[in-house]
């Protein structure tokens, strides 16, 4: 049975998407079948992945709607093991949408429930807010992964997070579980990315991932050419953080 794990936090550009598309692709370089999930209406990860976003008949919009089946939306991309269900800016309405359903925050859980299965990782990239698209990502996701940058104002709105992730794990789903932080766009030669290093893991100890994830230009450029670091640049410093997580997190889960 797969690992749903949700890539989230409220903040914008933290590096959730970057994070959800390589850590997918390394993963499916280490032999394990993954699929992800683009739960932002920005689509940036569909896109990210060389897919044409209004191009898309069957995507997470339908998936919550229940009216297109995980099977039925997912589509096989060019990197190894990795499937992708698409996301389309009509994603937005279902917000509105899901409000008077019943069971709302339990759509997404029970579309993947037939796919879960297939795979060995199922990620889900969800949107930079907390609202009712992530709270169903969160409900249907067994660990969450929280990328945080090495900039200044990292820690705000980590606590709201973390208060949210308390509540879904108090109401909609008990077995949610911290995966990790992940520091991203960490730069050694900075002090200020040294002190949110310091100050992610005197605090957070071992919930907080070995691996850091370094500023590298070939990270920003591979969604560009419609690839993943690893298929853009496999020889990159990101290529290289981005493998090193993903065996953290294959040895994380055989322990």
């Amino acid at each position: 049975m797969g690992k749903i794990i949700a890539i989230a936090n409220q903040k914008g550009g933290v590096g959730k998407t970057t994070t959800a598309v390589n850590l997918a692709a390394a993963l499916g370089i280490l032999e394990k079948k993954v699929l992800l999930v683009d739960a932002d209406p920005q689509a940036n990860a569909t896109s990210g992945l060389g897919f044409d976003v209004n191009a898309q008949e069957n995507t997470t919009y339908q998936l919550l709607e229940h009216s297109s089946t995980a099977q039925e939306a997912k589509l096989t991309t060019n990197s190894p093991n990795l499937d992708l269900i698409p996301s389309h800016i009509d994603l937005v309405a279902a917000e509105i949408e899901l409000v008077d359903k019943e069971n709302r925050e339990f759509m997404l859980r029970k579309a993947l429930e037939s796919i879960k299965g297939l795979y060995d990782y199922i990620l889900i990239d969800c949107a930079p807010s907390l609202g009712l698209i992530t709270l169903n990502a969160l409900t249907a996701a067994d660990a969450v992964i929280i990328p945080i940058q090495c900039e200044y104002f990292a820690l705000e709105g980590l606590g709201k997070l973390l208060n949210t992730i308390k509540s879904v794990q108090k109401v909609h789903n008990s077995d949610l579980d911290i995966e990790g932080l992940l520091l991203t766009m960490y730069d050694s030669r900075l002090r200020l990315s040294n002190q949110v290093v310091e100050e992610v893991n005197k605090h957070f100890g071992k919930m907080v991932f070995k691996t850091l994830i370094q500023r590298n230009i070939r990270l920003s450029e591979a969604p560009s050419y419609g690839e993943n670091i690893i298929a853009y640049d496999a020889t990159s410093k990101g290529a290289e953080n981005y493998l090193a997580l993903a065996n953290e997190i294959i040895k994380k889960n055989k322990v």
